[in-house]
């Protein structure tokens, strides 16, 4: 049934200049918002916010009574998937969750909600929103291998000039790419400009721009020892957890790089840490990890060829808006009865 207006709860941090946005882009939405209520952020897209920050009871009160009122909501609550339950399971008119984060839907399914609530209220998340900046991370990461980083960086800490060595070129090297959402898309799409040949897996085999060769999940193995360089651009799921594990590595070819953007379960460390110290691996970019933050006693911290990145490589200053106006397309999109975008898959959660 088509809605007039929506009335949207903001739940997490969101400047007045995007509140104006979305409102201007979509007049039929109302946005319910206290900015006393939420947590001042510290950099852009802190949609936790600040630590130290709390609110009353009487505060905390008047929060959960805003966001029992709206239709929608902007966030999940504290990025809190209990206070998603709580919120939920008080408001019987909630109808639409925007999640900010590209795998919001590990937050909804921590929430640990019925299978009535998840058909009643549709969850989407932030992915595409992220796809540029990770991309650009991704080619940074196989750049840095066929380039040598961590031999150059060795050898300008012993302030040694070597004789000269080859380098790679990514134009003639193969790349296998998994995760042929918004971000590999936009990975291919680089690659394929330097010149590289792009291996592609997918379920479903349909052709996709930039991808030369389309390889099932299932047989990775199969093609692992004729590429160059990984990237991993795959959600956290059942399925792809341990996906880059002992089989796989022991089928590469020596010396390939990894890149990993997507989320760290995909790959199994155990055995990328055996499969670095075998030369199988040259060198690993990684943006994610298994267990977030990164333990200090793990051994990925000193290995001299793994690049760690504090799952900061989506942050820019253009983020917050970025899903300011998602948000307002799916607005948009929902009022007019007509299919949102990123709409949580109720299954695997991403």
């Amino acid at each position: 049934m088509t809605q007039k207006n929506l009335n949207v709860a903001v739940a997490t941090p969101l400047s007045e200049e995007l509140c104006a946005l979305i409102e201007r882009i979509e007049p039929r939405v109302r946005l319910l918002r206290d900015q006393t209520l939420l947590p001042p952020m510290r950099h852009p897209a802190d949609f936790a916010g600040d630590p130290s920050f709390t609110r009353s009871k009487e505060q905390q009160q008047r929060f959960e009574s805003m966001l029992d009122s709206a239709d929608v909501l902007y966030g999940i609550p504290d990025v809190d998937p209990i206070a998603l339950r709580r919120v939920v399971r008080s408001n019987p008119r909630l109808r639409w969750v925007q999640t900010m984060a590209a795998g919001g839907g590990s937050q909804v399914k921590a929430a640990g909600l019925t299978v009535e609530e998840l058909e009643r209220v549709v969850f989407t998340t932030g992915a595409g929103v992220h796809g540029g900046p990770l991309a650009e991370f991704a080619l940074f990461g196989v750049l840095a291998g066929a380039k040598r980083l961590p031999r150059l960086l060795e050898q300008q800490s012993r302030h040694e000039w070597s004789g000269r060595f080859e380098m790679g070129q990514l134009s003639g090297q193969v790349v296998l790419v998994l995760g042929l959402g918004g971000i590999g898309q936009e990975v291919a799409r680089l690659l394929s400009a330097f010149g590289s040949r792009v291996i592609g897996a997918s379920r479903h085999g349909a052709p996709i721009e930039f991808v030369d060769e389309l390889v099932h999940p299932s047989r990775l193995a199969e093609v692992a020892g004729r590429v160059d360089a990984v990237v991993s651009a795959l959600p956290g799921t059942a399925e792809t957890e341990g996906m880059l594990g002992r089989e796989f590595f022991a089928s590469l070819r020596p010396h390939a790089t990894i890149v990993n953007v997507g989320r760290g379960t995909v790959i199994d460390e155990s055995a990328l840490l055996a499969a670095l110290d075998k030369g199988k691996v040259a060198f690993a970019a990684l943006d994610v990890v298994a267990v977030e933050p990164l333990a200090a006693e793990s051994p990925l911290w000193d290995h001299p060829r793994v690049l760690i990145s504090p799952h900061t490589a989506a942050l820019t200053s253009a983020e917050d808006r970025r899903l300011a106006e998602l948000f307002a397309d799916n607005a948009t999109r929902l009022i007019d009865d007509r299919p949102m975008r990123n709409v949580v898959d109720l299954v695997d959660f991403y």
